[in-house]
């Protein structure tokens, strides 16, 4: 056998050892896929039905003829959408308040969470007590409603980055990242080189850390682009409102008979404004949606890595 290896020069193909299941194991796993698939169609259907609403003609929709795919494909609900100032400015306003927010947020989780994964941090068991303890006993919505008064934030763009600018949650999540992730020695090293702490975070810590930058930049940014509670509270002004408020117009106020002004009152009876819920739905999931893909794999291994170790 070795010789006859030897002699044509590549090995002979090995057998697939497959494990024998039983008639138990294999009703069991039928059962799971199906109830899987159940589940699947269930999460999946509604989110193609309102995609294929947003495509199709008004009489369709109040027809109730779309179920799966579009009928009468129309980009009617979108021109409406877009053709409307209230929510451009509304997009535009989210896409500010998450781009800025995110920043803040991101930077302050790891300037806070990396000091207190060292050992060599005084007081860190101290501060990471404290952090906890707002998760336990918080102020409630009265409290932080004062707070924004007095500090003169009320309906500005400041309210709605700063009052959660730090979520203490993500900041355990990466304090447990860096522990397990930034070896002790290697700061050491750098700092028997001469390398200043800020310098050895932004060089060298960061570089390390993509994956759970990845998560805390997606966990943030989709808080701040379905954030609307905090608008309600704070915001008084149309032109800071943000696009959730807009959507929640829509939907519960059915405030629709401003954003109809340039069409027709004929294909408003014909249900204009049902199409445009469906549209401005698509409109503000996108961008989260188009986000995920590419922060998927870094946030796959920083959510498992950054709470599951340590």
């Amino acid at each position: 056998m070795v010789g006859t290896v030897e002699q044509t020069g590549r090995a002979l193909p090995r057998r697939r050892m497959r494990i024998r299941e039983s008639r138990v194991d294999r009703v069991f796993l039928t059962l799971v896929v199906i109830f899987l698939t159940f589940v699947l169609i269930s999460v999946l259907y509604p989110l193609i039905f309102i995609v294929s609403a947003s495509f199709s003609s008004t009489s369709a929709v109040i027809g109730g003829r779309v179920w799966l795919l579009p009928v009468e494909p129309s980009l009617l609900g979108y021109q409406a959408v877009f053709e409307h100032r209230s929510v451009l400015i509304g997009y535009a306003n989210s896409a500010v308040y998450t781009f800025f927010g995110t920043i803040i947020n991101v930077v302050l989780t790891v300037c806070i969470a990396f000091p207190l994964s060292r050992s060599d941090f005084f007081g860190r068991n101290f501060l990471m007590m404290t952090l906890v303890f707002t998760m336990l006993f918080s102020g409630g919505l009265i409290p932080l409603y004062l707070v924004v008064l007095k500090l003169g934030l009320m309906n500005t763009r400041w309210a709605m980055l700063l009052p959660e600018a730090l979520v203490v949650w993500f900041v355990i999540i990466a304090r447990t990242y860096f522990q397990t992730s930034i070896p002790d020695e290697l700061a050491e090293a750098a700092s028997i080189d001469g390398c200043r702490d800020t310098y050895f975070v932004w060089a060298v810590v960061l570089p390390l850390s993509k994956p759970i930058v990845a998560v805390l930049t997606l966990m943030y940014a989709v808080a701040h682009w379905n954030r609307y509670f905090h608008a309600l509270m704070f915001l008084s002004s149309e032109r800071l409102y943000p696009l959730q408020i807009v959507l929640r117009n829509i939907l519960i106020l059915n405030q629709t008979q401003e954003m109809a002004v340039e069409v027709s009152e004929e294909l408003m009876r014909q249900g204009l404004a049902d199409l445009m819920k469906f549209s401005l739905i698509v409109v503000a999931s996108a961008p989260v949606l188009a986000l995920y893909p590419f922060v998927q794999r870094y946030f796959i291994k920083g959510i498992m890595i950054g709470s599951l170790k340590g």
